[in-house]
């Protein structure tokens, strides 16, 4: 739980505080606000991947797209390397944090374009962030490695075909190698095996995780997959309609889960061992409503654990123990004494 302010020693690579982004809908005379993400807390340090998970309209996206300056915060500030984002003003900067901090996104099949070769987008892409790379040769020399890397085979080959000759999975590897062609600090991966063959995923992942061991690439790995970010996380944070309410090292979250909300995406993780009829089983809660919300907590309506505070107060992240933290009135007074963390999940 780092609460280091920025310059200080030791602090994140980047870290938000209070990020929140908020959207106008509705025409008019029905003018409302939809909440896509409130008051996140988050931080990832070097060589380390971080997952935040949930489902889908949970927010995790928007986060991603804030951090990418896709978006611009409704409040809040990010900081990279401990300089705040809002900051920074010229083109040269905003590119070298662009290459810095690229993304990957979920669809392999929209992310390149169909009418240039392969080695168009990597080439260009390196022009633009690696002013160190001065001459074509070197780039498309750089260009070689990094398909190299991503595990496709001859360079010189895939470099010269076009994206329809290649299958989904072979796609969001050159979309990875597109990104470390930046040489990047951080990867903002956003669901980047959701839309593979559940037979290739397990590939991707090993793509990711040796990209940290061999380039020392931090990744923030965006999923409803809980199973995935067990195996490829170092921590966790758990998103519930805009707000995290659960976070931590991941074994911790998986194997101690502290929130209702938690506890009820790990039973929906499908096991071979129990019954059908067992799996099937749902909550029959509402879905949280995220326009103009009231305050409470919006689990509240799915929770089993609500008592009356869950409808008039809408809980923080408190330390249980260690560094896993719960956004919960429930479990906070069910765990000892909770210490109250504004950055309770860096």
């Amino acid at each position: 739980m780092n609460a280091l302010r920025p310059g200080e020693a030791g602090s994140p690579l980047l870290e938000a505080r209070g990020l929140t982004r908020h959207f106008k809908v509705g025409g008019n005379l029905s003018r409302q606000t939809l909440h896509a993400v409130d008051g996140v807390d988050l931080s990832i340090n070097g060589n380390e991947i971080v997952a935040l998970a949930g489902e889908s309209g949970s927010g995790k996206s928007t986060v991603a797209r804030l951090l990418a300056r896709v978006y611009k915060p409704t409040s809040g500030e990010i900081y990279y390397q401990g300089r705040s984002l809002s900051t920074i003003q010229s083109r040269r900067d905003m590119l070298a944090y662009r290459g810095d901090v690229p993304m990957v996104f979920q669809d392999p099949f929209s992310a390149l374009n169909p009418t240039y070769r392969v080695s168009h987008a990597i080439m260009r892409g390196i022009k633009l962030h690696r002013p160190d790379l001065t001459t074509k040769s070197q780039r498309y020399e750089e260009a070689e490695r990094v398909i190299e890397r991503v595990g496709l085979h001859p360079a010189a080959d895939v470099l010269q075909r076009f994206p329809h000759e290649f299958s989904g999975g072979e796609r969001q590897r050159i979309c990875f190698a597109q990104a470390l062609a930046y040489r990047p600090k951080l990867i903002l991966a956003d669901e980047p095996v959701s839309m593979l063959d559940i037979s290739i995923r397990i590939g991707l992942l090993n793509v990711m995780a040796k990209m940290r061991a061999d380039e020392h690439v931090s990744f923030l790995y965006i999923t409803h997959d809980i199973a995935s970010a067990r195996y490829i996380a170092d921590r966790i944070l758990i998103m519930y309609a805009a707000h995290v309410v659960e976070a931590g090292p991941t074994d911790a979250v998986l194997f101690n889960p502290k929130h209702p909300y938690t506890q009820l995406l790990l039973s929906a993780v499908p096991d071979p061992r129990a019954p059908l009829a067992a799996q099937s089983e749902t909550d029959q809660g509402e879905p949280p409503r995220v326009i103009d919300p009231k305050p409470g907590c919006r689990f509240r309506d799915r929770c089993p654990l609500a008592i009356e505070e869950c409808q008039r107060i809408t809980p923080e992240l408190r330390r249980l123990e260690g560094d896993h933290a719960v956004a919960c009135h429930v479990a906070a007074s069910t765990s000892g004494p909770a210490k109250s963390e504004s950055n309770a999940n860096a």
